[in-house]
């Protein structure tokens, strides 16, 4: 019984030490999003006058969380094989009070590209395929992360896209150019995001708590965001390439070195589509197939390097660090709402403000063993959802 009692808390510790890893690498995309919302781009002493801060975090915090959505969709959906319909319902329960909470906060003044309603979105994605094993999902991935910037680019190069929106519940009266924001034109289409839900779900399927799975993700992960990277570095340095960007209208610039500038600053969810060399571009919020490629790894670096500083230094308090990635929903939409009163501040006082009060709220709220408010209401709409099996 002793041996039996032992091996059952081995597995209960190795189990905690898995989650926790997920939550710390939550934790660092919702900080890093923080500061990607309240650190200035601008820095004139700063190689191409960008901050490193904001070059560090923009387009890899949100790639990262989306990929964690993908990670945390395959772990509460261990029952799709025994009660597969009952487990969609529930996801697409999730789905709709997530996206239902995003058009709310996109009502707000937040000068935020709220991204809970692609989210929403984005979880749909997941619903045929809730069954897939890791391997199948890896290559849906892989497959979508070649394919979907270049339908995206073809698609959109035949449309008028029109002033980019952050979505709201006004919006549901315009469903057409609702669906194509969120689909296809938007801060963060669901059409090339879905690479980052697949590849997340293909690392749900794996058995996390092996002690090797942590530092070999890691090192696949540096590995496919430096090459993406090398590429990028190639395609840049090619005059044709240059020349090509340089004189695309929709990017309109004076030379390379104002391009190279603006890039380093970012796109707003999509590309230019006068030339295909944008698909090899690296740039945060581009859409590229190198870009999807360089933020899936940096995503894939993070979640290995925190599944492996959790267990191999158990002694530090993971659990309490990683609490406000287990309360993302309440935090980010908090954050929102801070930026959209009078107290919303923005600068790095306002970023050592949010990310103490994240920290210490996450903390606080998994020492009472408690869950974030929006966490549990969600969780309580789902529960509502019938079927069979457990669910989260």
């Amino acid at each position: 019984m002793e041996l039996v009692g032992a091996a059952r808390a081995g597995r209960a510790r190795t189990a905690s030490a898995r989650l926790v890893g997920v939550d710390l690498a939550r934790a660092v995309a919702l900080l890093g999003i923080f500061a990607a919302h309240l650190v200035s781009p601008d820095d004139p002493g700063a190689p191409g006058g960008v901050d490193p801060l904001f070059q560090l975090v923009a387009g890899r915090s949100s790639a990262l969380f989306a990929l964690l959505a993908g990670v945390g969709i395959a772990l509460s959906s261990r029952d799709a094989g025994t009660d597969p319909w009952g487990a969609r319902a529930r996801l697409l329960t999730r789905a709709g009070c997530i996206a239902f909470l995003g058009l709310w906060l996109g009502a707000f003044p937040s000068g935020l590209a709220i991204i809970l309603t692609f989210y929403g979105v984005l979880f749909c994605c997941a619903l045929p395929v809730l069954h897939w094993r890791a391997r199948s999902l890896a290559v849906l991935a892989v497959a979508w992360g070649l394919l979907s910037p270049v339908v995206s680019l073809v698609l959109r190069d035949r449309v008028d896209a029109g002033p980019t929106i952050v979505p709201t519940f006004v919006h549901l009266a315009e469903p057409l150019r609702l669906a194509q924001e969120l689909l296809l034109t938007g801060y963060y289409p669901v059409l090339t995001w879905a690479t980052y839900l697949f590849a997340g779900m293909a690392l749900g399927r794996l058995d996390l708590r092996r002690a090797p799975v942590g530092p070999r993700l890691a090192l696949v992960g540096a590995w496919l965001a430096a090459l993406a990277l090398a590429v990028s570095g190639l395609v840049r340095s090619r005059p044709t390439a240059r020349a090509a960007l340089v004189a695309d209208p929709r990017q309109p610039v004076a030379d390379w070195a104002e391009l190279d500038t603006q890039l380093r600053h970012g796109l707003f969810g999509t590309h230019p589509t006068e030339t295909s060399w944008w698909l090899g571009v690296w740039a945060p919020h581009s859409g590229s197939i190198v870009d999807l490629a360089h933020t899936t790894g940096t995503a894939v670096l993070v979640l290995g390097l925190a599944l492996t500083a959790v267990r191999l230094l158990p002694a530090l308090p993971w659990r309490l660090l990683g609490g406000a990635g287990a309360m993302t929903l309440t935090l980010y939409s908090l954050h929102a709402l801070v930026l959209s009163s009078p107290l919303g501040a923005r600068g790095e006082a306002a970023l050592l403000v949010h990310t103490l009060v994240a920290l210490g709220v996450g903390a606080a709220v998994v020492a009472a063993g408690r869950r974030g408010p929006l966490e549990q209401l969600v969780s309580e709409v789902v529960r509502l959802v019938p079927g069979r099996g457990p669910h989260r």
